[in-house]
């Protein structure tokens, strides 16, 4: 066992109340793309930046929804990896410890829920939508094939993928249950992160100006001088061995 990761566990053994936080990473190790590679396909030529916005939707709906079906069809076959599943075993060791235990995600997919984890979703669902326009959710089984756009029921504006896009806020619950997570943990680990993307990103700041300490676990580390503990490698190798070291 390496000293970070026995540093680790001693952390989390003394902690009270443990906040999580994952970013693309995490999902990238199941085969999710992350949203700053580079398009493939018929998108070469965009880049998602440009695709991600009310903006862009206002333009041309018919483009946006048609990418957004794409990245659906993209990752409806992706299944949790073994990072996932053992976040949901951290959960379980964090609740039979009387531990209080939080994970908030940048992704937008499902795939910790597959593994078992209810995730607080700060940038939204992939596969929720919803009215462009007065936000009525839209349920619907999706054909993630078609491209056709789809109209709201209520109000008759288009509907849109029920994600957070530039320039818009993140949901007021789930970031009230972010702060409140963050501002009473004693141990916060960052998971396959850049911490480049505010706000979320800032949660790293508000952790330790609280005094928590600050673990991450990061392929590419982020240099970030807050962090107390940097553990290199694969979020689905190291944390397997962190929890099973726990139990």
């Amino acid at each position: 066992m390496t000293n970070a990761l026995q540093q680790a566990i001693t952390l989390l053994q003394g902690a009270k109340q443990i906040c999580i936080l994952t970013g693309a990473g995490i999902s990238a190790e199941s085969g999710i793309p992350t949203f700053r590679d580079k398009q493939t396909g018929l998108w070469e030529n965009f880049r998602a930046e440009d695709l991600a916005s009310i903006e862009a939707f206002d333009r041309d709906p018919k483009l946006v929804w048609s990418w957004y079906q794409w990245r659906r069809n993209l990752v409806i076959d992706k299944q949790p990896n073994p990072a996932h599943y053992a976040l949901a075993n951290l959960e379980q060791w964090a609740i039979n410890h009387n531990k209080t235990f939080y994970l908030i995600t940048q992704n937008v997919d499902d795939l910790h829920e597959q593994a078992g984890i209810k995730a607080t979703h700060l940038h939204g669902h992939l596969w929720k939508n919803k009215c462009s326009q007065c936000e009525a959710s839209y349920d619907a089984d999706n054909d993630y094939t078609q491209d056709m756009l789809l109209k709201c029921p209520l109000c008759d504006a288009y509907i849109r993928p029920d994600i957070v896009w530039f320039g818009e806020m993140l949901p007021h619950d789930e970031w009230q249950l972010a702060e409140y997570a963050v501002n009473n943990c004693d141990v916060f680990i960052s998971i396959g992160t850049s911490s480049l993307v505010y706000p979320a990103a800032g949660l790293l700041q508000v952790a330790k100006r609280q005094g928590a300490r600050i673990i991450e676990i990061n392929l590419n580390p982020t240099q970030n001088p807050i962090i107390d503990l940097v553990i290199s490698g694969k979020a689905g190798e190291i944390l397997p061995s962190l929890v099973s070291a726990l139990e």
